[in-house]
């Protein structure tokens, strides 16, 4: 007998009555064949089952000071991969030398294509970013976003002398920590 479990946001239910069950997957954007198990033994008592698919494709998001693929890139950019709520997933993603910072094993589908949440977390330090929860749709099994991190605004320190007023100090250096 066949059982039909929606799932929404991960989550899905079904009366069931003990036994062995195969699972078969229909689910947009993942490799249908990698659910796991693939085979449930359904047990009285235990009412919580935990099931992994997979996904193949690969999300890059190209950063550069100006958000275009001839910019300069901006190597330190960490970005992490979001549900639609903005919680977090993951390992943090980190730009390379290139620019790049490359989520693999990504959803992707050519027809109702899911929906795929990151939010940057960091810059390089001299670089502003936005820090809000993006998202793209994956109709390919590779996709590159420009991402643009602007050059930060110029400030300026003016560092004078405690005990004379308006002082400047000749020469030397200040460190910020943040």
């Amino acid at each position: 007998m066949e059982h039909l479990i929606p799932i929404t946001n991960g989550k899905g239910s079904k009366e069931l009555t003990s036994g062995t069950y195969n699972v078969v997957a229909e689910i947009t954007g993942y490799n249908n064949d990698s659910i796991d198990p693939n085979t449930l033994d359904i047990e009285e008592g235990t009412n919580d089952y935990n099931l992994t698919i997979a996904a193949s494709g690969t999300l890059t998001l190209h950063v550069s000071d100006d958000g275009t693929d001839i910019g300069v890139p901006i190597i330190g950019a960490t970005f992490y991969r979001c549900d639609s709520e903005g919680n977090t997933y993951g390992e943090i993603i980190t730009s390379n030398d290139e620019g790049n910072a490359i989520f693999n094993y990504v959803p992707y589908a050519e027809n109702d294509a899911p929906t795929i949440y990151y939010k940057q977390i960091t810059s390089d330090g001299e670089h502003n970013f936005d820090d809000t929860l993006q998202n793209t749709t994956m109709t390919t099994d590779t996709l590159t976003i420009e991402i643009e991190n602007s050059p930060a605004t110029e400030r300026n320190f003016t560092v004078t002398d405690a005990n004379y007023e308006n002082l400047p100090i000749t020469d030397g250096k200040i460190t910020l920590n943040q």
